[in-house]
């Protein structure tokens, strides 16, 4: 089991980020959560396999067709034992 934390920032929030993020962990496999930030900003929670994780944070260095993403900073942290995936506010 593979948890990451993923901040993402360039132009992530408007253009269907989150919905599109758990949509892709959704058909990986990967639990967790995504929400947008204050500073404009998109934080990303996934965890699973450890090849479902990786190709989770591989989409989000590129995102949905909208977004343009300037830095991805990946944090590898202790399993929560998500459940599902769900968009946070």
């Amino acid at each position: 089991m593979k948890h990451i934390a993923i901040r993402i920032r360039g132009k992530v929030q408007g253009v269907f980020y989150r919905a599109s993020t758990e949509q892709q962990a959704r058909t990986l496999g990967v639990n967790g959560f995504v929400r947008n930030e204050a500073d404009g900003s998109v934080y990303v929670e996934a965890e699973g396999e450890e090849q479902a994780v990786d190709a989770l944070a591989l989409w989000c260095r590129q995102g949905p067709p909208r977004a343009t993403v300037e830095q991805v900073d990946i944090t590898e942290i202790a399993p929560r034992n998500f459940t599902d995936f769900v968009q946070r506010r």
